[in-house]
């Protein structure tokens, strides 16, 4: 099938349409991460009637309460960037995105105003997770639409690069954070700097974002005259089917980055023992090779095919989960060291071609929205709740180990998806 004029031809700009479109990433991320990092204390500030374990555990829980949004926040920023356009949506939720984290580094305390401060916490968590779930989705379908047919995977890579990139900010800024200041200083008030910062990333979001025009796919629907009129319900009437591959193929994604990237700092710490600078030096050692490869794997796609790298990386993550827990929580810094590296390796042959493969699901006309909603529900149903519930399995269990049951049973449902998905990187972007 002969390519299309917008597949076939690179596109100009590609460094500043690279990092406009996943800079948002960043800010999702570090934002989410920085909150997880913070549980102990925010735990103690806003839950201090609990004990040490039940406040973390409030806390996780109104870490997920975030996504319990995402589905709304999907179906609204999906229909607007199908019908509208994809670069104003990913102005608007990236401006929503950073107002809400802003405010999380300003709000009072439990002792200052009781039971509201936990209740607004909450509030800004669901405006978070509303705005989040339009900027996944539609950095993904910005930049694989950008993207030059042969180069779809290396350019949809960077949704990933950005998203570990903000994991690899928060780790750095609270290891910064943590080593700077006293336990006193923190618990009183230099907690708050980490999401205060976030209101620099967002301006610098914005900026870069007014500056680009729609996507030349996007553009191309509208110069026919095909965009959708109401993306949500012709989506689920005509690619039902390929939502529900897209929600199976994002539960291993979810659940890896959030267990693993998110509670493992806390388990390294708080389960195995381990060293709280060796725990946070070998996660931020392991985040900067998982953000290198990323990029590596995403071009390495283009070549070879989206299958056999995501296929790879869901058997590593079944086979090797366990494992890795046990050498994670053998508590020697080689085995800590050495559990980090092979996690990055395995998350990276999923994260590179990850982005170019759901979006391939979807025709142009319908992708922000329909992508939006089976990668959303994936991650409320798993991302949020991975710490919780992997905090929750090892309590009630009494064996650090068991949250590996996590990753393994997400691998496995990911993998029969995989499994019966067509090989996507060398056809026409529909």
């Amino acid at each position: 099938m002969p390519e299309s004029t917008r597949d076939a031809a690179p596109q100009t700009g590609s460094l500043r349409v690279v990092v406009a479109g996943s800079f948002g990433n960043i800010m999702e991320n570090y934002d989410n991460l920085v909150y997880a990092y913070s549980a102990v204390t925010l735990g103690k500030l806003f839950f201090p009637e609990s004990s040490s374990l039940v406040g973390t555990l409030y806390t996780f829980a109104v870490f997920a309460v975030g996504f319990l949004m995402r589905p709304l926040g999907a179906i609204t920023f999906g229909h607007f960037g199908d019908k509208f356009g994809r670069r104003i949506t990913l102005v608007v939720s990236v401006l929503m995105m950073g107002a809400a984290t802003t405010l999380i580094g300003v709000l009072p305390t439990y002792e200052s105003i009781g039971i509201t401060a936990p209740i607004l916490l909450v509030v800004l968590r669901m405006v978070q997770g509303f705005s989040v779930a339009g900027e996944w989705a539609g950095s993904a379908a910005f930049l694989v639409e950008y993207a030059p047919a042969r180069r779809r995977g290396f350019f949809g890579s960077f949704n990933q690069v950005s998203t570990a990139g903000g994991f690899l900010l928060a780790s750095c800024v609270v290891a910064l954070n943590s080593s700077i200041f006293t336990d006193e200083q923190l618990t009183s008030w230099a907690w708050r700097l980490p999401f205060l910062l976030s209101a620099l990333t967002a301006i610098a979001a914005l900026w870069l974002r007014f500056g680009l025009a729609e996507t030349p796919a996007f553009s191309e629907e509208q110069a026919k005259g095909s965009t959708a009129k109401s993306p949500l319900r012709e989506g689920l009437r005509t690619q039902f089917p390929s939502i529900a591959r897209g929600f199976g193929f994002t539960m291993l994604w979810t659940v890896a980055y959030f267990f693993f990237l998110t509670y493992l700092p806390t388990w390294l710490t708080g389960v195995a023992g381990v060293d709280a600078d060796v725990a946070r030096t070998s996660n931020i050692v392991g985040l900067i090779t998982l953000t290198v490869l990323i990029a590596v794997f995403g071009a390495l796609s283009d070549r070879i095919g989206r299958k056999p790298l995501l296929l790879g990386s869901a058997l590593g993550f079944l086979v090797l989960s366990w494992p890795v827990m046990a050498l994670l929580g053998s508590g020697t810094t080689v085995g800590v060291y050495a559990g980090q590296l092979i996690i990055a390796v395995i998350l990276a042959m999923f994260s590179g071609p990850g982005p170019a493969a759901i979006s391939e699901l979807f025709p142009t006309k319908l992708r922000y929205s329909t992508m939006s909603i089976g990668y959303n529900f994936a991650v409320m149903a798993f991302g949020g709740t991975a710490p919780f519930v992997a905090t929750g399995v090892v309590e009630l269990t009494g064996s650090g180990l068991s949250a590996a049951l996590l990753p393994i049973v997400s691998a496995a449902v990911t993998l029969a998806v995989v499994l019966g998905m067509r090989e996507s990187a060398h056809r026409v972007l529909h």
